[in-house]
């Protein structure tokens, strides 16, 4: 975004803050080009790998070392999108701490806000571009970001050392909800800062709400959409659905009671407990991979409607305390 091409308080705030902007905008490109340098070497290694004619599974004599170096550059590869996905998802509480800290909260601390309101921009217009620049900023890098963590953890599926969809690391990085989080954030910044007007304070208020935010999501995530379920009969092997995030797991009568996870746990004949009580067949309620995009959707949905409302009251705040 030029400075250049805005006019009036949204281009007073990319100016103040540019180095900032620029920053950032250095540190997610370096990223992206570190994922991608990544997966280079580990398709690079799988490549040099398939040409030895040792395989992972039945490693024969002399095929140690080449096998412990491939599956050495995988892990390393897995473990890059561990720390990619933790950062994304520590992402949205920087927005919110810059909002509710540099951009927002210092101006109403140190008092220079009446300087931009002396020259013709009300109080609204103010805090608008205020959120304006680092909102479309944020849609933005994050959509960005969240496309290209999507792209490497589809190339990992591959490998031998996946990872799962549900965890939270990475159902976090991928998707419309790092964009959801990261636009509530700075709703809440925008909002601690008009109630406190004080910076450290502000920013302290925005972490927390943050991480009560995402304790919340992780607690109530697998009841935003309905579970399927699946049975299997009592003495038949019970095998866990493939890809799939296992909510719970116990036992069912014939007539489809479910029993109490600790009815027989501490019998000493855990079959004949069973037999007594009915049980026929042994259940498993689980999200398949299928459900990924309802779940981010639902969740997606209920941060911008609290994103919205943090706004509406940062408003109704500032309107009330200055007119």
């Amino acid at each position: 975004m030029s400075a250049l091409a805005l006019r009036g308080p949204a281009r007073v705030v990319v100016l103040q803050h540019r180095r900032v902007l620029w920053i950032t905008g250095a540190l997610a490109l370096a990223g992206m080009a570190l994922v991608a340098v990544a997966w280079w070497v580990t398709s690079t290694a799988a490549t040099t790998f398939s040409g030895t004619g040792c395989s992972v599974r039945h490693t024969v004599h002399g095929c140690g070392i080449p096998v412990r170096h491939f599956l050495s550059v995988e892990l390393h590869f897995n473990h890059l999108l561990g720390y990619a996905g933790v950062a994304m998802m520590i992402l949205p509480a920087v927005v919110g701490l810059f909002v509710a800290g540099p951009m927002i909260g210092r101006e109403l601390e140190d008092g220079t806000y009446r300087l931009s309101w002396s020259q013709s921009v009300t109080p609204t217009r103010w805090l608008a571009a205020k959120l304006a620049v680092p909102a479309v900023l944020t849609v933005a890098g994050v959509s960005v970001l969240s496309a290209v963590y999507a792209w490497a953890w589809s190339r990992a599926r591959g490998t031998n050392y996946p990872v799962q969809w549900f965890e939270p690391q990475v159902y976090g990085a991928m998707g419309p909800a790092p964009v959801g989080y990261a636009l509530l954030c700075l709703a809440l910044g925008a909002l601690a800062a008009v109630l406190i007007r004080r910076t450290l304070p502000a920013m302290a208020v925005t972490a927390v709400a943050y991480a009560a935010v995402v304790l919340v999501m992780n607690s109530v995530r697998s009841g935003l959409w309905p579970m399927r379920t699946d049975t299997t009969a009592l003495g038949r092997e019970f095998r866990y659905p493939s890809e799939a995030s296992d909510v719970s797991v116990g036992w069912m009568t014939g007539g489809g009671t479910r029993l109490d996870d600790a009815t027989c746990v501490s019998a000493g004949d855990f079959d004949g407990c069973m037999a007594r009580h009915g049980a026929a067949a042994q259940y498993v309620d689980y999200h398949p991979a299928s459900h990924f995009w309802p779940l981010q959707l639902i969740e997606t949905g209920i941060l911008l409607v609290l994103a919205a409302a943090a706004v509406a009251v940062a408003f109704r705040v500032l309107r009330r305390s200055h007119g």
